[in-house]
């Protein structure tokens, strides 16, 4: 049964839960390794490999086998969503301005997003040959999230599948982050008392926090019931978390107001986005041993 379980980001639709749970399990433990060895935490608190578990939803953005052209955008000119263009537009001002993104009304030209496409290639966010492809798919998984209620359901449910009697502790990266946080608020029974959240969009505003389940009231998100501790963390050049303080945005009020949310910087290389960097960090280590020393 597991202690803690780790809801992975976009891009993984052709892995699977135990294709995953190896080298994550292993970067977890590794994580709260170096925390215990600087003291942050008791060695103690190290999990076993059986301790952690993988929810998998990344099956749900994968196209069955046909001889029809790849759904996906295979460029930047295939990007006509104006939600997509919308995200895409304010990740690209994000990195290009090392600030929160604006938003606006008026429809991008094909120059604009290109430019922004550029932008993006430059930064540190997005290293490697196929860089626009990948961040291409990103835009339609996370449109496809918040636009088709079928697919939120399915990736909300496979958290379900896995949170057991004795899990109390719940990772979320990416838009993992954003599964994690609706099925954790959609299940107050849960033992889950400690939330961790890597490179999370949680805190877009229009984009994302406006969209979430349950809805934000004047500006502030819910508190998921019986939460106590929430640690969120992100490399300062990731511009999917373009809004890297979520303690303002989710402050906890009423019954939960006993609960904490941390946010922390922390530096993953030139892979900032990366879940496994993310993972063997001594800061996210210490966020996991604790929840697993508290839990």
């Amino acid at each position: 049964m597991a202690r803690v379980v780790v809801v992975h980001g976009v891009g993984q639709e052709y892995l699977g839960r135990r294709t995953l749970q190896a080298p994550v399990a292993a970067a977890v433990a590794d994580g709260v390794e170096t925390a215990a060895n600087a003291g942050d935490v008791p060695a103690d608190t190290v999990p076993a490999v059986e301790d952690v578990d993988v929810a998998f939803y990344g099956n749900v953005f994968r196209t069955p086998g046909a001889k029809a052209a790849p759904s996906g955008p295979l460029s930047v000119d295939d990007v006509t969503d104006p939600y997509e263009q919308e995200l895409f537009l304010a990740w690209a001002d994000a990195a290009a301005r090392g600030q929160a993104p604006r938003t606006g009304t008026k429809a991008p030209t094909p120059q604009v997003l290109q430019r922004a496409m550029n932008t993006l290639l430059r930064s540190p966010f997005l290293p490697g040959p196929v860089a626009e492809r990948f961040l291409l798919g990103v835009l339609r998984q996370v449109r496809r999230y918040f636009g088709e209620d079928a697919v939120r359901a399915r990736a909300i449910e496979a958290v379900t599948d896995r949170v057991e009697p004795d899990t109390t502790v719940l990772v979320g990266h990416s838009l993992g982050s954003v599964v994690a946080y609706e099925a954790l608020c959609a299940h107050p029974e849960w033992p889950v008392r400690t939330l961790v959240t890597l490179g999370s969009p949680l805190g877009m505003p229009t984009l994302v926090h406006d969209r979430l389940r349950p809805a934000p009231v004047a500006g502030r998100g819910h508190w998921p019931a019986g939460l106590t501790h929430w640690t969120n963390l992100a490399d300062r050049h990731d511009v999917v978390a373009s809004v890297k303080e979520l303690a303002d945005l989710f402050r906890p009020a009423g019954a939960a107001k006993g609960g904490v949310l941390r946010d922390v910087p922390v530096d993953n290389g030139w892979k900032v986005h990366d879940l496994l960097r993310h993972l063997t960090a001594r800061e996210t280590g210490a966020a996991i041993g604790e929840g697993l020393r508290a839990g």
